[in-house]
């Protein structure tokens, strides 16, 4: 992957919080939920970063690439340049 989202700095920049706030479990916390798993497994850790990915969509954000690998170095990527690539994901859809 040369391209991502940083869900740790999309959190923090749409609920408008300072890093230190942008840890996993105070996330869940500030957002009313609690870790499901086991902590630092990496399938636990996942599901609860599609968690607040989820809520964060229904909180009205637009989750954009943030961040990207370029000649060996990590770079920022503006959120307010155009949308690259795919477009930006939406809520999952699920069928009763």
């Amino acid at each position: 992957a040369k391209k991502w989202i940083n869900i740790r700095k999309s959190y923090g920049n749409f609920y408008k919080v300072p890093r230190n706030q942008t840890k996993l479990t105070a996330m869940l916390e500030n957002l009313g939920m609690k870790y499901d798993g086991r902590p630092h497994s990496g399938l636990d850790d996942s599901k609860n970063i599609a968690r607040i990915a989820i809520r964060m969509l229904q909180d009205g954000c637009e989750l954009r690439i943030n961040e990207k690998m370029q000649a060996g170095q990590l770079m920022s990527v503006s959120s307010s340049g155009p949308l690259e690539g795919a477009p930006a994901p939406q809520m999952p859809r699920y069928r009763n």
